[in-house]
């Protein structure tokens, strides 16, 4: 398994014997998925490539791999490494996982039970709610910044066209 994609079998209410009674989901950890640029079976991209594709630097992407950020990254006879479209994937999530503030130790964190496996999924989720309850936070604090910046833009507005019209008397 790697770090990308994890699977559950859940059952299907109300199925028929004829029918099958279990249904895979796929954990593909972003939204919609991206096009990539090359097809499954012929992604094998190079550091430079990605970090064309990513905007992050090739040493962000050699200490990702270092503290346990992304998994194996497999390698070229020569020893050049060897990105794939799974690799792409998961560092589209992971930059949504640095734009929430996560800590970089919590997203290793979870990349660690990514690859322990399906009964870490209680845990995954754990983490992610608290994600979650500190992203709702702070959008409520920028909510709150962004009102009393209308208000300043406002009186502002309204002290600059009662300062025309007096210049006009």
């Amino acid at each position: 398994m790697t770090v990308m994609q994890t699977t559950a079998e859940t059952i299907v209410p109300n199925a028929t014997r004829t029918e099958t009674r279990t249904q895979t989901r796929t954990d593909s950890c972003s939204a919609p998925p991206r096009r990539h640029p090359r097809p499954d079976g012929q992604d094998h991209y190079t550091i430079s490539e990605v970090v064309t594709f990513t905007g992050l630097s090739a040493h962000t992407l050699r200490w990702y791999e270092r503290i346990g950020l992304m998994s194996h990254i497999d390698r070229s006879h020569t020893g050049q490494r060897r990105y794939s479209n799974r690799d792409l994937d998961w560092l589209d999530f992971v930059g949504k996982l640095r734009l929430t503030g996560m800590p970089v130790a919590d997203m290793v964190r979870y990349a660690e039970l990514v690859r322990e496996g399906d009964n870490t999924y209680l845990d995954r989720r754990e983490l992610l709610e608290s994600t979650r309850r500190d992203v709702l936070t702070r959008i409520a604090e920028l909510q709150d910044t962004l009102a009393v910046l209308d208000r300043k833009i406002s009186f502002y507005g309204d002290a600059g066209r009662a300062g025309e019209t007096e210049g006009t008397r």
